[in-house]
């Protein structure tokens, strides 16, 4: 059981977390696009796989240090209402990130994408059924809610490795 002094030192700690000044992600976070495109992952199962990818780099625009600050993606083909892919990242943990710094570049990968097998890489994707993709951006730090930060379009290009 923790004494008095011990609750008391427990209380002030989650105070200081819970009680910095709300940051609006919309406003706070600045993405700078860096690339889009399709990821070659190479051979998976016999067949040739390509996969939507982007890659930002993220700039807290706030007087805020983000702690625990995070990206969820979904991806969609742009005649979908369907999620077709999703992935989480990490901007920055524990220590954050701090006002006016920068990420370094982060890649967001979907899980899901196009397999062909007779068919070189660029060949997929000018083939007849290729539908396009998008991705939809939000972002949340510590236990604040998830926020939309940004949709972007996935460029119909071979990402370099």
């Amino acid at each position: 059981m923790l004494c008095a002094r011990g609750r008391l030192l427990v209380l002030i700690a989650l105070c200081s977390v819970g009680c910095a000044p709300d940051v609006d992600l919309t406003k706070g976070l600045k993405l700078d696009v860096v690339n889009t495109g399709w990821y070659d992952m190479g051979v998976v199962n016999g067949q040739t796989k390509l996969v939507p990818t982007v890659i930002i780099k993220v700039t807290n625009a706030s007087d805020q240090k983000l702690r625990m600050l995070q990206i969820n993606s979904l991806f969609r083909r742009v005649s979908e209402a369907d999620e077709w892919g999703s992935a989480l990242i990490t901007v920055a943990g524990s220590d954050g990130l701090p006002p006016g710094a920068t990420s370094p570049p982060l890649t967001i990968k979907s899980n899901l994408g196009y397999t062909g097998s007779d068919q070189s890489r660029q060949e997929m994707l000018i083939n007849s059924h290729f539908v396009d993709a998008k991705i939809e951006l939000s972002a949340k730090y510590g236990s604040a809610q998830w926020v939309r930060i940004g949709d972007l379009p996935i460029k119909r290009e071979l990402l370099a490795k």
